[in-house]
């Protein structure tokens, strides 16, 4: 007998139920605030690619009952957060004698008591990962625990220090090879201590693909466990190199390698498994091609043979990896010394062809990409072209990926900020094929994730920011001060409302990011008439946008009542007026500091539109350095971020 024939109610009503069951959104409000009905063929895309057994809309009622039967005949969810070592209820309904061990990180057993049902412990968990087991006659569970403190690091020191910002691979000077290094960035960080400033903020320093085709973004890395090579301060190897037009990272490998070509492998041995995986996959990927989906069976389900690989490049790889983690755990702690401290980014993805889905292919959900629904800036929706990760695989593993990519740039970090923190509550699921517009929310378990974020937060006294910019959920605005987070204050931003207010002491400020306009740039409007060329905006939408920009330059200027066309004066007091807020931190982009009028990156652009990532600055650094006008604009805010440590009260 066949399954009996369900209405098309039900079936839709199923279909409803069983995306709520599994975290995915049914209706939402786009970033043009309109609402979203989301389609039935991408609830079933999504579905599917979460875990549920549907493969059409008329699949949702068996689909749903064995989700249902699965969850009844769980007792422990995946993970437990026992926020400052607190245990949270557990309930336990078996009958007869139950055995409860929680088996710390390391070493070391607790047991647990059971008290009408309840698991409890005697005392606070230590903070780490540990493991939880209940037995009661054959029947065994476990869950992973998560045991954090509820607010993450802070320094015990005065709250008003100030940095700058600056991508690396553009900060080049004199000595400087075909891109920046880690000799150029801390001759930039010994200049910023030497006027006053504690921080040094970086895109983030993970490798790209840099072979043909080049992909240089630093927001698609092929890792985010590991370093790129190109970073390297090649030393006896090093060749300076003529101020390049564009940056060009497929010439910069070629000058790495050059300069490694001759060092030993270091002894494997002494290596961690992680990176000798890593090394033997780059070496894969020179002998089959970038995209290991296209790889025989065997390397792509991970068996990798020596006549699999590439074994120059595997050899490169374990040499670069070795020297770079040496380089910046040297760096740290020379910067530290001198009270200086780096700021790092956490991608919020990474590259679908690198080694983390590959590595962990049941861990990221195929056919899927990541971006965001239609808004103001990006009106047909944006891809960002990686697969996300699967919340109930990650549950499974303790989220252990997601903890390493953490402390991979904590244990360099003096900052880490997190990349579209709004991803620890939910994520925008474009299913391949699918329009832009198409997609949904997918939940993310984010007391969970806001557990392991505060926890490596204190084992590598790194203080987090969230970048909060954008459509931002209620939930993280409530988590981010909760848990000593701070999140972002962007002054052009501000400036597009009515009441420009300056920014809190929760707020990291700024006057744009990397994927804004400059200062500069920004007054001019250059941005509007780019995403025009680019076809980002309508050419009848421009004007509204120009008027809009103009009316926000005037109320900045208004504001800080100076005249919006007097651009230096106008940076000067804008650096004096951010310096004397609560703001905890106080980073101006460097390139600011000289009104550089091209930004760095256009989101929503292709590297065929635009050079995003690969515009060297315009200045060289040995030349930034020796600006009297630049250094003036640095004492000035030096010398706000002293006053405010003096007289607490924000500014008006």
């Amino acid at each position: 007998m066949g399954s009996p024939v369900v209405s098309p109610e039900r079936e839709r009503a199923a279909l409803a139920e069983l995306a709520a069951a599994y975290g995915v959104k049914t209706h939402y409000f786009d970033g043009l605030d309109r609402p979203v009905e989301v389609a039935p063929d991408t609830l079933v895309r999504v579905c599917a690619a979460l875990g549920a057994a549907i493969a059409r809309a008329s699949d949702a009622p068996d689909a749903l009952r064995a989700h249902q039967e699965a969850v009844r005949t769980t007792a422990l969810p995946p993970v437990l957060v026992a926020w400052d070592g607190t245990l949270p209820r557990v309930h336990w309904a078996a009958a007869g004698p139950v055995r409860a061990e929680v088996h710390l990180e390391g070493d070391g057993v607790i047991s647990l008591s059971v008290a009408e049902g309840v698991l409890t412990t005697d005392a606070p968990l230590p903070f780490g990962y540990h493991r939880l087991t209940v037995e009661s006659g054959s029947h065994v569970e476990s869950a992973n625990v998560i045991a954090a403190p509820t607010l993450a690091f802070r320094r015990d020191r005065d709250g008003h220090s100030w940095g700058v910002g600056t991508q690396l691979a553009a900060l080049r000077s004199r000595r400087s090879r075909s891109l920046a290094d880690l000799a150029d960035l801390e001759r930039l960080c010994r200049w910023v201590g030497a006027h006053g400033g504690d921080l040094v903020t970086v895109l983030p320093l993970l490798p790209t693909f840099n072979g043909a085709p080049a992909e240089p973004s630093p927001y698609s890395p092929v890792s985010r466990l590991f370093w790129s090579e190109l970073i390297l301060d090649l030393g006896g190897g090093h060749r300076p190199t003529k101020a390049p037009g564009v940056l060009d990272v497929s010439r910069a490998d070629e000058e790495v390698r050059a300069a490694l070509r001759t060092l030993p492998v270091p002894d494997r041995a002494a290596l961690d498994a992680e990176l000798l995986r890593y090394a033997r996959f780059r070496g894969a990927q020179a002998r089959w091609g970038r995209n290991w989906r296209d790889w025989p069976s065997g390397p792509r389900a991970g068996r990798l043979s020596d006549g699999d690989v590439d074994l120059e490049e595997e050899r490169f790889h374990l040499v670069a990896q070795s020297l770079v983690r040496g380089q910046l755990d040297g760096l740290r702690h020379r910067l530290e010394n001198d009270g200086v401290r780096l700021g790092l980014d956490l991608a919020v993805g990474v590259h679908p062809d690198g080694y983390d889905p590959w590595s962990r292919q049941p861990l990221f959900a195929e056919g899927m990409s990541v971006g965001a629904p239609p808004d103001r800036g990006f009106p047909s929706g944006q891809d960002w072209g990686f697969s996300p990760v699967l919340p109930a695989a990650s549950r499974v593993e303790g989220h252990r990926y997601l903890a390493a990519s953490i402390a991979h740039q904590a244990s360099l970090a003096g900052v880490l900020r997190i990349d579209h923190i709004m991803a620890w509550t939910r994520l925008y699921w474009i299913p391949h094929g699918f329009g832009l517009h198409e997609g949904t929310y997918v939940t993310y378990p984010a007391e969970e994730l806001f557990g392991i974020l505060t926890l490596e937060s204190h084992r590598h006294r790194c203080e987090i920011v969230g970048e909060n910019l954008g459509t931002v959920p209620p939930e993280i605005g409530e988590a981010l001060p909760r848990h000593r987070i701070w999140g972002m204050y962007l002054a052009e931003f501000e400036a597009m409302g009515d009441a420009p207010q300056s920014p809190s002491e929760q707020q990291m400020a700024l006057i744009g990011t990397h994927d804004t306009p400059t200062l500069a740039g920004w007054i001019a409007g250059i941005d509007i008439d780019e995403r025009v060329r680019c076809g980002l905006l309508r050419e009848d939408a421009a004007p509204g946008e120009r008027e809009a920009r103009t009316a926000g330059a005037r109320r900045l200027a208004e504001l800080l009542l100076r005249d919006p066309d007097d651009l230096p004066t106008l940076l000067g007091a804008l650096l004096d007026w951010l310096g004397r807020s609560s703001s905890p931190l106080v980073v101006p982009w460097l390139e600011d500091l000289w009104l550089e009028s091209e930004q760095v990156n256009l989101p929503g652009t292709r590297s065929s539109e635009r050079p995003n990532w690969q515009r060297p600055m315009s200045r060289l650094l040995d030349d930034v350095m020796a600006d009297v006008e630049v250094a003036e604009r640095l004492r000035r805010l030096q010398a706000a971020r002293q006053a405010a440590s003096a007289d607490p009260s924000p500014s008006d």
